[in-house]
């Protein structure tokens, strides 16, 4: 099954809408589906809930759908390098699910596996717990989280083949097979197709059937968040 689109405006036809809850992979600007962040925000969808470990930059990744106040809330982790998400958050007009990074990460990977809830250590005695159900095992007391389980995911691959195996490129592999696997509905942006049978089983990362649809993008900016580099003496 050839599961290839032309485009990434036209693989966002007819499943995105407002108000949805969708995840979109990446970490910071590692491994973030550029041409689907676009896409998206021409799509002219609003009142998004977005699950993502940050939002990008103030120009760049989810920061772009900032500018357009197209996301009513963010589920997140991170929320440094982005003035806008700051500026939105502070006035009142962006709500924030603050979420540890690892318990964010279980949250994507138990909703992919099927899993509603769970208990963690983390957060316990925080404001994180605030309203949560807590229990103890073993002498010790946990806090449950409920998993998430997003309408839309939007991820970032390096190679995918035309029936959706993904394999992901070293760091920017982080939070897109949980995303992929969480989500309802997956649409994954590649750099490279290739041929149903060309990628090796063993090099596989995650396999097709968390893959609904497939967009080229063989020109990715790959924009670097922060660069450091040595003076010259």
């Amino acid at each position: 099954m050839n599961k290839l689109f032309p485009s990434a405006a036209q693989a966002l036809q007819g499943v995105v809408q407002d108000g949805q809850l969708m995840a979109v992979g990446g970490f910071g600007l590692c491994g973030i589906p550029e041409a689907l962040i676009d896409a998206l925000r021409d799509s002219g969808v609003k009142n998004l809930t977005v699950i993502s470990n940050n939002a990008g930059v103030d120009d760049f990744g989810l920061g772009k759908l900032l500018q357009t106040r197209q996301i009513k809330k963010m589920i997140s982790s991170y929320v440094g390098e982005n003035k806008e998400f700051e500026r939105q958050y502070l006035a009142g007009e962006l709500q924030l699910e603050f979420t540890p990074q690892g318990t964010l990460a279980e949250k994507l990977r138990a909703g992919g596996a099927g899993i509603p809830a769970f208990f963690t250590k983390t957060g316990v005695g925080t404001v994180v717990a605030d309203g949560k159900e807590l229990r103890e095992f073993d002498g010790e007391t946990y806090v449950m989280e409920r998993s998430l389980m997003p309408q839309v995911s939007l991820v970032k691959a390096q190679v995918a083949d035309k029936s959706g195996n993904l394999r992901f490129r070293l760091t920017a592999r982080n939070f897109n097979p949980a995303a992929a696997m969480a989500g309802k509905l997956c649409i994954v942006e590649v750099e490279q197709v290739v041929e149903v049978g060309e990628l090796a089983p063993d090099d596989i990362h995650l396999p097709g059937i968390y893959v609904h649809r497939i967009v080229h993008n063989p020109a990715p900016e790959k924009r670097i968040e922060k660069r450091t580099i040595s003076e010259t003496k």
